[in-house]
């Protein structure tokens, strides 16, 4: 086996990885109740410190709608999610993640405080930095056509004639 199959082997294992954990947040929040109209959301939402070019948009946009957001999150998680798993639609679905990967991060990333060393920004925000770099990945690999449907589509694609 090259090492070209070797590295898109393993590419398709991590989208789909990945696919799988977005599809386990999605699941969370649109089929427990709890998450969107228990409270859940604005639980997390109230946990960290957006940064200040991103307060507002919390505040008038998303806090008063607090149930559509979290629905609408959830939704996104679980599209995402299907869409790794299946290798199908995977740059879309890496450029839906990369921008709630960046939502997150807006929405979290003064929680070292504001006069913290830098690093301390980085390092509070792996969990929505590491992702943002996996989606990025996934998007030039093209990680939806080994093991993926994709791969299938573009075949078809070709097949019918379309250029």
């Amino acid at each position: 086996m090259s090492s070209d199959q070797t590295f898109r082997r393993v590419l398709a294992v991590c989208r789909i990885f990945t696919g799988v954990i977005f599809f386990l947040f999605g699941e969370y929040k649109v089929f427990r109740p709890w998450f969107a109209t228990g409270g859940g959301f604005q639980y997390w939402a109230n946990q960290f410190t957006p940064f200040a070019f991103y307060r507002s948009f919390l505040m008038y946009v998303v806090n008063p709608h607090a149930v559509f957001w979290a629905y609408f999150v959830g939704l996104g998680e679980l599209a995402i999610g299907l869409s790794l798993i299946a290798g199908l639609f995977v740059r879309a679905a890496s450029v839906g993640g990369f921008i709630e990967m960046l939502n997150l991060l807006a929405a979290t990333g003064m929680a070292p405080g504001p006069h913290a060393d830098l690093w301390r920004y980085f390092g509070a925000n792996l969990d929505h930095i590491c992702p943002a770099l996996l989606f990025v990945i996934f998007y030039f690999a093209r990680a939806g056509d080994t093991w993926g449907l994709d791969a299938w589509r573009a075949a078809r694609h070709l097949r019918v004639g379309n250029p």
